[in-house]
């Protein structure tokens, strides 16, 4: 039942309009502000450089994803997204492990970010109450009496004035580089304490059309970096027949953008059979990169009333493991659960950026070419999870403990029950 009457989302990114989404449960009106023009279904958005390497929405992403817009899962399809199940269909090796193959009994959306993101949009944009403002700028926010009370704006357009936008509810989905530390500074208050770790990441992508049957059943391919080798490889299906392949590297690996390196890169990483197929591929656009310069995450304590942050804005985190999409579905959902009591959405989301930031930060400093603290327990559950990743080559229990933390189903303290740590030390 709504009770309230406006809220404003600061970015309509995936985070953005998702929760724009858990909003329109309780706002009869909700306002996303976007300082781009936003693109047809998919089409790269110019605010989301990454947009043009491959994402994943990961099976725990999705599930809720599909509660949150019921039906998306076939409209992705029908619009010539792949359905895969992990493992039987993709190919994981994770330092140096080739996971086993097993069936997680989960069809798994594969599609572009683009056509995800667009999807997306679309439906919240049909939502009764929602508004999109496209080419207009957040510039800081209303304060009143402890509470935030609304968002000046500025349209992108000659002769402009800025405005305020009253609200009961401002959500900063404002992205990695977020003013709002900057605002709660210039409101008087404290700015979020803020862990950070450099890892100085490169990826560099293109699409690709691959001849039928070249990976045999395989619909996606992971390999990720190990000690000695940071370097990564994913490649996946993608609609309208097309293949995206992502090659990336840590400091002093990044991948080259030459059609000549960029093979020489993939074949230091890459299967013979999954090489030999990228080699005989047809490449359909040129090769783009992004940089990752660092793990990033803000600790949100003392916010103003009527303020709540989401998805980047909170943590941002190497995008290599993939958790970006699905950590922001969580958090919608999150937002959902707790508009009654808004107060409770911090602590709501800290178990989904614990997960995300945990995986990430640990897989990162695995590796020795990342330089960071290791304290004593980061070295001893490093190690443990090497021997896991080993034991999951052959024992399907293990790989599949694995795989239901990877996709969110699981924290990764699970790891650690009896049941399989018993496994990893027959192994």
């Amino acid at each position: 039942m709504r009770t309230s009457d406006h809220a404003v989302v600061i970015g309509a990114s995936m985070a953005g309009l998702l929760a724009a989404r858990a909003l329109t449960d309780v706002y009869d009106r909700v306002t996303l502000i976007e300082r781009d023009a936003l693109p047809a279904v998919g089409e790269s958005r110019r605010a989301v450089p990454q947009g043009r390497h491959i994402h994943a929405l990961l099976p725990r992403g999705q599930e809720v994803l599909e509660e949150l817009l019921p039906g998306i899962t076939g409209e992705l399809v029908q619009d010539g997204a792949h359905l895969y199940d992990a493992m039987s269909e993709m190919y994981f090796a994770v330092a140096g492990h080739p996971l086993a193959r097993i069936s997680m009994g989960r069809d798994t959306v594969l599609a572009s970010r683009p056509l995800i993101e667009g999807h997306v949009r679309r439906r919240v944009r049909a939502l009764p109450g929602v508004r999109i403002r496209e080419r207009c700028d957040a510039v800081g926010l209303a304060v009143a009496a402890g509470r935030v009370t609304g968002v000046r704006v500025l349209p992108r357009a000659d002769g402009s004035a800025e405005e305020l936008l009253e609200a009961d509810l401002v959500v900063a989905a404002s992205g990695r580089a977020a003013r709002l530390p900057a605002w709660l500074e210039g409101l008087g208050y404290p700015r979020p304490r803020e862990q950070r770790l450099p890892i100085d990441l490169l990826y560099a992508s293109r699409a690709l059309r691959l001849s039928p049957g070249a990976i045999g059943p395989d619909k996606l391919v992971l390999i990720g970096a190990r000690p000695g080798l940071p370097r990564t490889l994913a490649l996946a299906a993608q609609e309208q027949g097309r293949w995206i392949l992502t090659l990336a590297g840590y400091r002093g690996h990044h991948p080259p953008t030459d059609d000549d390196g960029f093979l020489r890169f993939a074949a230091t990483v890459a299967p013979p059979d999954v090489f030999a197929a990228i080699r005989e591929a047809e490449p359909l656009d040129a090769v783009v990169t992004h940089a990752f310069p660092a793990n990033v995450r803000r600790h949100y304590e003392n916010l103003p009333a009527g303020l709540l942050p989401i998805g980047d804005a909170v943590c941002s985190f190497n995008p290599l493991y993939g958790m970006g999409m699905a950590t922001a579905v969580l958090e919608a959902a999150a937002l959902r659960r707790c508009l009654d009591r808004p107060d409770r959405y911090l602590a709501a989301i800290r178990p989904i950026v614990d997960h995300a930031w945990e995986l990430a930060v640990a897989g990162d400093l695995a590796l020795p070419e990342v330089e960071g603290p290791r304290p004593a327990r980061v070295r001893v559950v490093n190690a443990y999870i090497g021997r896991l990743q080993a034991a999951a080559e052959t024992d399907p229990v293990v790989a599949r403990a694995f795989l239901e933390v990877v996709a969110m189903f699981r924290r990764p303290q699970s790891l650690l029950r009896p049941s399989i740590a018993r496994r990893v030390v027959i192994a």
